[in-house]
């Protein structure tokens, strides 16, 4: 399992000629979801065409981040938070996944996919059994990146799991750019499967978006809400510097032996990227992964930190419209 750096909510285009099959999708979609449905082939291909300067402009805003903490030493945090603030709802509305029946009277939708290049979200073919070899020709030449017979008795199943996968591979084709953060011994900690499986697990359970960095190293996420949380990471090798980083902020002899030991992180360098000027927290420290190479510890990143909260997805998408069948 290779873990994603970046990741956030975006959204889903199915288009499909039959508006009973596209009413059946609807039911089955997760109602966290955001899915737009499309009968003709022109106003699909219209829609996602106006996309790609979106996607531009955000890869953009994230890699001058990057390029501002590297070039003046600001810190990431606070840059990441304001980028959530300005860009995410924006950001929700992008279209990660073109789910697409193949047999349509207006253009196939090989065609129809062949139409949006420079869309860069992930193809979904939905096959009748005489298209199949088609659709396999198509994934094997990188046209599409999956292909579902629509007779499959499993097909619901089957086209969820795709779409769940897909999602997080689109939201993920930004990582390389928070790549340039970490350090060789973080990118090698964060590359080992046990390891990328144990915080993707825990990133699943708390976020619907997040990014990975290696100064301070851990995750920053932001839960469906709104509500902002940052997953320490740290080396066991670190923990001696930890603890003298500790000591140096007043913390108590007990204190320091259990960061020393391994049972606790305190959040020094949250607390100076914030410019917080309270006493740093301390947090229970757990094993991530089958052995103790590293730790981690949750904290919360308090509101007063979290500039121009908008209140996250779950607000987003309670004001897009309802599902519809574009006939």
């Amino acid at each position: 399992m290779s873990l994603s750096l970046f990741q956030s909510p975006g959204s889903i285009v199915a288009l499909d000629d039959d508006p009973d099959y596209l009413a059946m999708l609807s039911l089955v979609a997760p109602k966290e979801w955001y899915v737009r449905f499309f009968v003709h082939t022109e106003e699909c291909i219209r829609q996602l065409q106006l996309e790609p300067p979106l996607w531009e402009a955000d890869a953009w805003a994230q890699q001058e981040l990057v390029d501002n903490w590297r070039q003046t030493g600001a810190p990431l945090i606070p840059q990441i938070l304001r980028y959530w603030s300005r860009f995410a709802r924006r950001r929700y509305g992008l279209t990660q996944v073109c789910v697409v029946d193949y047999s349509m009277p207006e253009m196939n939708g090989l065609q129809m996919l062949g139409e949006l290049v420079d869309w860069p979200g992930m193809r979904v073919l939905l096959t009748g059994q005489a298209d199949e070899q088609i659709a396999v020709q198509a994934f094997n030449r990188g046209l599409i990146e999956q292909f579902i017979p629509k007779h499959a008795t499993d097909v619901s199943r089957r086209l969820i799991d795709a779409l769940v996968r897909l999602q997080r591979l689109a939201s993920g084709q930004a990582s390389q750019v928070w790549r340039g953060t970490l350090t060789p011994m973080q990118n090698a900690l964060l590359r080992q499967p046990s390891i990328a499986r144990a915080i993707g697990d825990l990133i699943l359970s708390r976020w619907v978006e997040y990014v990975v960095i290696g100064a301070p190293f851990g995750v920053l996420g932001r839960d469906a809400d709104g509500n902002v949380g940052w997953l320490q990471l740290e080396p066991s090798t670190g923990l001696e510097e930890l603890a003298e980083m500790a000591e140096s902020v007043g913390a108590k002899a007990e204190q320091l032996e259990a960061i020393r030991e391994g049972r606790t992180l305190i959040d020094i360098e949250l607390g100076q990227a914030l410019g917080r000027s309270d006493d740093p927290a301390f947090g229970e420290a757990f094993e991530i992964g089958p052995d103790d190479t590293l730790l981690g510890a949750l904290f919360a990143v308090p509101e007063a930190f979290t500039p121009g909260n908008d209140g996250g997805y779950n607000q987003w998408l309670a004001a897009q419209p309802a599902r519809v069948i574009r006939r």
